[in-house]
């Protein structure tokens, strides 16, 4: 590999790094999906906020963005694409970044994301890599969030009941990578599509550890588990708690539905950060005006890429 290459493929991390100089890294991600909101303005600033929290979950300092777009001009009003667009530009302008360019396809559905660059010192760099046990796991949003949009495609909740949840989706993850980096966080990754226990599970694997979740201490949105009983499950979700099964360890108490929300396909989630007890105390103390933060787990010798939950 590249020497250059500081973090690639090989861990399943949240972005790449590229180092330029001996003080100077190039950190790049990239995301782009389908509407998970009726609204477009609302996507947009969903799926700004969840390309630009790749950057974030590596300590990095998102700098510019290229937008990507699919979009079935000849179905839909270009108004809406233009509406989509405008969200993502409230976003990056929110985090100081500067969208210079992108490319638009004709396709069959909407779809939206952006390419991010941002910058970081080499030395300060914040992997899924570096967890170690003794640590415990700080998770700084809820989950269930993929439970609540799919309610609201089928017509199972009213807007009301998931706008907390948007308004999550669209909170950018800036003040939990300030707090990580003052609080000296071993090792992060920020929960989207996989759920809670598969990003927690790449954490694991990347640094030879095993992970236990407390499924009692873990933030859900209002509303969640009632929904999953109502057998409210997206697609994605059910796929990821077929796929966690193969490693995943449940105690009897914990019951299906929180298995399921567990496992939950987020988009624009939280950060999941691995600290000392003391700094993860910090952290949380940092970030308790304004966020549901939490400590959610530990962080053992046992179980090489093996989750717990409790």
């Amino acid at each position: 590999m590249n020497p250059n290459v500081l973090v690639g493929v090989a861990t399943s991390d949240d972005a790449g790094v590229y180092r330029i100089s001996s003080d100077l890294a190039l950190v790049q991600t990239v995301d782009f999906f389908t509407p998970v909101v009726d609204d477009p303005f609302d996507f947009g600033r969903i799926a700004a906020a969840n390309a630009l929290s790749d950057v974030y979950a590596m300590g990095g300092m998102p700098i510019t963005a290229l937008n990507i777009a699919a979009f079935p001009i000849d179905e839909l009003d270009g108004a809406i694409l233009h509406r989509i667009l405008e969200g993502g530009a409230a976003i990056a302008a929110e985090a100081g970044v500067a969208i210079i360019g992108g490319h638009t396809i004709k396709d069959d559905e909407p779809k939206y994301g952006m390419a991010v660059t941002g910058t970081i010192h080499p030395d300060r760099i914040i992997s899924n890599a570096l967890a170690r046990p003794g640590d415990v796991l700080v998770l700084t949003k809820p989950i269930g969030a993929g439970i609540l949009t799919t309610a609201r495609k089928r017509d199972a909740i009213p807007a009301a009941d998931l706008a907390p949840a948007i308004a999550e989706m669209i909170r950018l993850n800036v003040a939990a990578r300030d707090a990580m980096l003052v609080h000296g966080a071993h090792a992060a990754t920020d929960i989207t599509g996989f759920g809670l226990v598969g990003h927690a599970v790449e954490m694991a694997r990347a640094s030879h550890v095993g992970i236990e979740i407390d499924a009692a201490q873990v933030p859900l949105f209002a509303g969640v588990i009632d929904l999953i009983e109502r057998d409210i499950i997206p697609g994605g979700t059910e796929d990821n708690l077929v796929n966690h099964s193969t490693f995943t360890s449940y105690a009897d108490y914990v019951v299906e539905p929180l298995r399921i929300a567990l496992s939950d396909a987020m988009t624009s989630g939280g950060l999941l950060i691995s600290a000392t007890p003391a700094d993860a105390r910090r952290i949380l103390a940092a970030l308790a005006p304004t966020h549901r933060a939490a400590i959610v787990g530990r962080v053992t010798e046992d179980g090489d890429g093996t989750i717990s939950v409790m």
